[in-house]
């Protein structure tokens, strides 16, 4: 398979309009489901404590010769491929956040912890379940921790 072509089942509405790297948790944000998917569509959702939004960065920008960057580009972090970080220009421009569900009412989710802005196409909400998620101890960089530190 070359190519596929995916279609957003949602939309995001939050206060946050411009992609800028820190301070998610203070954004309000709500998923918005769009035709042909209505309330059915998220029965149950609201048993769950978190779901993962897979979404678009439809205004990020690939750029194929940066297949290796420093992360932010801060020189005092590794530079790392483009696979070893969670930047938004990448190949596909998908996003995946773990969120906090707040409220899911008719065809809407709210949600806290989305790192989307106002706009961003929804193209899956799935149910957190522990078990198919992290198994065993989880071991990343320091650097990685040095990055995260007020971004949430």
């Amino acid at each position: 398979m070359k190519s596929f072509q995916i279609e957003p089942i949602g939309i995001v509405h939050s206060t946050r309009v411009q992609p800028e790297d820190d301070g998610w948790d203070s954004e309000s944000s709500q998923i918005e489901l769009l035709e042909p998917y209505g309330a059915k569509s998220l029965l149950g959702l609201q048993d769950f404590s978190h779901c993962l939004v897979i979404f678009i960065f439809d205004k990020a920008n690939w750029d194929g010769t940066k297949m290796s960057r420093h992360p932010r580009g801060n020189v005092d972090w590794p530079e790392v491929g483009i696979f070893a970080q969670r930047a938004k220009d990448r190949p596909n421009r998908l996003g995946v956040t773990t969120c906090r569900i707040l409220s899911v009412k008719d065809v809407f989710v709210s949600v806290s912890g989305l790192d989307a802005i106002d706009g961003t196409p929804v193209v899956d909400i799935k149910p957190y379940i522990a078990e198919s998620d992290a198994r065993g101890d989880v071991i990343q960089p320091e650097w990685s921790h040095e990055l995260m530190q007020g971004y949430w």
